[in-house]
């Protein structure tokens, strides 16, 4: 049996039709989710793009992290560094057991200096030019006439912020098969109708879309915003409270466009699969990192103080390629970690110890032996829910300057999450934080690990002299 994981970046949940959106189209992930056991509970456990992929490639939590300083990456978080040496990726443990793995990906951060995403990897793709990927040349001067058209505010010949490296990377395209989105699912696609071995495989695909910039091409944000125009959507600041109505538009217009370019291209390479015929023979997983703030609160992105649903609740589809649980809808919390577990046991196949998530599969019907409670971490803080309620606060010291975000919500009165009631139930807010921090005492001792260590000498080395002559 193959497997087939797809990754999407800052993709909301509630922004596909499967998941009950109305205005956005995206026919191919809810023709899949009518085919697959889709999860109603399913939340990111550590935040955001490095120490979600952790999760999800080593079915092991990450959370509460480390905080390990990166040479040459400008991102500087807890959490945010490469697969320790005693992980076992899913993709290593598939290796072992007879599997051709391939991993696609235009999401930059996994391949900075240091970093080692592709174990595990018999190919290995990484399409150039995401976001702040040092792709082409970073010269403002080549892209004034564009960057004027952004919200962005600093003055552009003063410094190269990530839009100047966006706008340059993007300055060449002429389609939408140029995007970045499209490059890599057509490279996925070109590796599976050129996969002739008997062997099974395993193909990671995983793009950065709908992530910022939020920038497709024009005709499809206008589906969502007649009048669209400009680049609103590249770089929007993090509070709405500085644009104007129409800005704002714009920018929703332009991450809704961006959802349906993703899903078009995902449906390329699911007609792929069909065409080669390994759709009955392969278990196809769908789901995101995380999603964003869309003007909830006032606020625009992800952020560490941002533990909400819009940010913390994930799409994920199963399919299983004999149609068990086909049109499902599972309730009960699940997290990435239970991926590795889950697609392990679908194929019959045995999981690693190291792995700290379990298989979630009971077609029909609700997840087996749910938790009450998820936690959820990015930075420096953390969120801990349950069905009722959502708490979040700093689970370590704040950064100097800041007092951190202490926040608790009502799930069955206020289910979007937009009135913080923390004050009238301290109570509630004491018994949360006492459990967040049994979890995190529990944890402590499974998420640590080490980097690139190194062989013991074999006995006869000398650094002295050469070994003696036999």
């Amino acid at each position: 049996m193959n497997l087939l994981v797809i990754v999407s970046d800052t993709l909301r949940w509630d922004y596909l039709g499967a998941y009950g959106n109305a205005w956005i189209e995206t026919p191919n992930l809810d023709k899949l989710a009518s085919e697959s056991a889709l999860f109603l509970d399913a939340y990111a456990e550590g935040l955001p793009t490095l120490p979600a992929r952790r999760v999800i490639k080593t079915g092991r939590n990450v959370f509460p992290f480390s905080y390990r300083p990166q040479p040459s990456d400008d991102v500087q978080l807890e959490g945010w560094h490469p697969l320790y040496d005693e992980d076992i990726t899913l993709a290593e443990h598939l290796q072992a057991h007879g599997y051709i793995c391939c991993y696609t990906t235009d999401v930059y951060h996994v391949m900075k200096p240091s970093k080692n995403y592709h174990r595990g990897y018999d190919n290995w793709y990484w399409i150039r030019g995401q976001e702040g990927d040092s792709y082409k040349l970073s010269d403002p001067r080549q892209v004034e006439d564009l960057l004027q058209q952004t919200l962005y505010e600093a003055e552009p010949l003063g410094d190269s912020p990530w839009i100047v490296q966006h706008l340059m990377n993007r300055r060449d395209w002429q389609t939408e098969a140029d995007t970045s989105v499209a490059q890599v699912m057509t490279q996925a696609s070109r590796w599976l109708d050129e996969y002739t071995l008997d062997s099974p495989f395993f193909m990671y695909v995983d793009c950065f879309d709908p992530h910022e910039p939020w920038d497709p091409p024009a005709d499809y944000a206008k589906r969502y915003r007649p009048g669209y125009s400009g680049l609103d959507g590249c770089i929007p600041p993090d509070l709405t409270a500085g644009m104007t109505p129409e800005q704002l538009e714009n920018a929703k217009a332009a991450y809704a466009g961006e959802v349906t370019l993703v899903d078009t291209w995902i449906g390329k390479l699911l007609q792929s699969v069909e065409r080669n015929g390994v759709l009955d023979d392969t278990v196809i997983v769908f789901t995101s990192d995380h999603g964003c703030m869309l003007g909830e609160q006032g606020e625009l992105h992800k952020g560490a103080d941002r533990l909400r649903n819009q940010c913390t609740r994930l799409p994920l589809l199963i399919r299983h390629p004999k149609g068990d649980a086909a049109g499902s809808r599972a309730r009960g919390f699940v997290q990435h970690q239970d991926i590795m577990p889950t697609v392990l046991s679908l194929m019959g196949l045995d999981i690693p110890q190291r792995v700290l998530g379990r298989n979630v599969w009971s077609p029909p019907g609700d997840v087996p032996g749910a938790p009450d409670h998820v936690v959820t971490g990015f930075g420096d803080h953390a969120s801990i829910r349950t069905h009722k309620w959502n708490y979040i606060q700093p689970w370590k010291q704040a950064r100097e300057g800041t007092t951190g975000r202490y926040e608790l919500y009502d799930l069955e009165r206020d289910p979007q999450e937009l009135t913080n009631v923390l004050d009238g139930n301290r109570k509630i807010g004491e018994e949360l934080a006492s459990r967040l921090e049994a979890h995190i005492k529990r944890f402590r001792p499974l998420v640590d690990g080490s980097f690139q260590s190194v062989a013991d000498a074999h006995d006869g080395m000398s650094f002295d002299a050469l070994p003696p002559l036999m």
